[in-house]
């Protein structure tokens, strides 16, 4: 108690507040911007703190970082353009939404949801942090190929209606992540004889290019329609009372995102775009109605967004409790904790407790004016984007996916792999292709490749003849074995289990 009270004291103070909540504003704009990551983010920030005490310039850090990642659903759900790689699940039933003219709804869902994800992540950071962080150094290369495939499997569930063209998408995925470097060796692939692609595909390339431009197509074929359906526009009231409905009445599905969330979180390695792909096909694969996922489903909005936030309070748990850091954003913290004179580490929360639990309770405050502040600016960004028509908003749109296509690197050659990914996913799509398995295999294709390789170099110190063995023996290895088969067999399982259904309920009406 003591604890609490002190961290309280120090968070709940004007100049803190303050910081926090300029954070909080600052992020959510960084995050909604395509292509301008939480790393980024971070790292800017990072120098306006040297001269800050240490528990306001680590708060100002932890709210920005949570804010950003936040910030990504609404250029998601507007826009269909991931801010962040933490939001590519959000554009699948986000968008949907908005067409539908519950954009409102979709914004405060999100908001919502990313309150509680970051609220239940919290408590898991508190309470578990060193027990989770030990946990977590027991993954090593041949565990995160497991769950690299883990994560692979989750294309039958996604393109459960098409699994073959979901497994080819997810195979292109993969190729594309093959270009540049190799992850271990440091061998020139599939680079076209261009120095510029020597560094491989930028991820965020891909996804604007993947989900932005074929939208983008679709508006210019009528640039005279307004991009969101305005006449079934419900009240800001309603709509915020179904959000609330949307989060609450389904506490099994906001749960079970964040605790995800905050587990993939705490891997070394994983983060937000890997996490909220698996709540969301979890969500899916829990759901009585799975059909509709996909469509306009709020609960893959509650899913995808407690996911990712929950993440952010994940990647901490190694950070504070091991000097590990969990994620990119992470690692930039670690530095910032060592200019502040802070070795992040077990004897962090002896030595330095009281700024250590104020750096952790900060997220409590943070999520709740998060939610806040996506509640205050949703209802008034939605009715302008219904109120400007396709050829107003085709060029802003454009200028925004070319500046953060390019900021990231800046690389010329990014904007053209945009725009050609844009085309490719624009004729995939025509051809009834869904991106998500593509970007899927994008994402996870250099985890799997990383662990396969390390794997069977640590393999050779066991057993010259069979390095492979490793993959087969360890505990953790067999667990991951198990659920990724439990995964790929799921939709014939739940296909096979409705047909049971449909038929005994059949039988009894022929009964009767």
């Amino acid at each position: 108690m003591d604890i609490i009270l002190t961290a309280a004291d120090n968070i709940f103070t004007f100049q803190n507040m303050l910081f926090m909540t300029v954070a909080i504003f600052l992020g959510i704009i960084g995050g909604a911007l395509p292509g301008f990551s939480a790393t980024m983010a971070v790292a800017l920030m990072v120098p306006f703190t040297f001269t800050m005490d240490t528990i306001p310039g680590l708060v100002t850090i932890g709210a920005l970082y949570a804010a950003t990642i936040f910030g990504g659903a609404f250029s998601a759900i507007l826009l269909n353009t991931p801010g962040t790689p933490s939001s590519i699940a959000t554009c699948f039933d986000g968008y949907p939404m908005a067409k539908q003219g519950r954009g409102e709804e979709a914004l405060y869902t999100a908001s919502v949801a990313s309150s509680f994800g970051g609220v239940i992540g919290t408590f898991i950071l508190v309470l578990f942090a060193l027990p989770l962080a030990r946990f977590s150094l027991r993954f090593g290369p041949p565990e995160f190929f497991w769950t690299a495939i883990f994560g692979l499997t989750i294309i039958a569930s996604l393109s459960s209606e098409a699994m073959l063209k979901g497994f080819a998408g997810g195979l292109v995925g993969i190729m594309i992540s093959m270009i540049g470097l190799a992850p271990i060796g440091g061998d020139i692939r599939f680079n076209l004889g261009m120095v510029s692609l020597q560094g491989g595909v930028e991820l965020v390339s891909v996804l604007i290019g993947f989900f932005c431009i074929p939208e983008v197509f679709r508006m210019a074929s009528t640039p005279n329609q307004k991009q969101m359906v305005v006449d079934k526009v419900r009240g800001s009231k309603q709509a915020l009372i179904d959000a609330w409905r949307n989060v609450v009445c389904h506490m099994g599905n906001t749960m079970r995102s964040s605790i995800i969330g905050a587990l993939i979180g705490i891997l070394p390695g994983a983060g937000g775009n890997i996490s909220n792909i698996v709540a969301y096909n979890e969500a899916k694969r829990a759901a009585k109605n799975p059909e509709t996922f996909g469509k306009g489903n709020a609960q893959g909005v509650v899913a995808t967004e407690s996911a990712n936030n929950a993440t952010v309070e994940g990647a901490l748990v190694p950070l504070l409790a091991m000097g590990i850091p969990g994620s990119p954003p992470a690692a930039i913290i670690f530095g910032a904790l060592l200019m502040q004179g802070i070795t992040p580490g077990p004897e962090l929360f002896s030595k330095n407790g009281d700024i250590t639990y104020a750096f952790m309770f900060s997220f409590f405050v943070c999520n709740i004016l998060m939610a806040v502040f996506g509640i205050l600016t949703g209802k008034y960004i939605f009715r302008l984007v219904t109120k400007i028509p396709s050829r107003c908003l085709i060029p802003g749109i454009l200028l925004l996916t070319i500046v953060g296509s390019y900021a990231i690197r800046n690389n010329g050659m990014d904007v053209i792999i945009m725009f050609v990914s844009g085309l490719v996913g624009y004729y995939l799509k025509e051809l009834e292709f869904d991106p998500g398995p593509i970007v899927l295999g994008l994402i996870l294709g250099p985890i799997a490749e990383r662990g396969f390789v390390q794997g069977l170099l640590m393999g050779g110190a066991v057993s010259q003849d069979a390095p492979w063995i490793i993959f087969f023996t360890r505990p953790l290895c067999i667990v991951l074995i198990v659920l990724s088969l439990l995964s790929i067999s799921w939709p014939l399982i739940k296909k096979y289990i409705d047909r049971r259904r449909a038929g005994r309920s059949s039988e009894v009406r022929h009964e009767q």
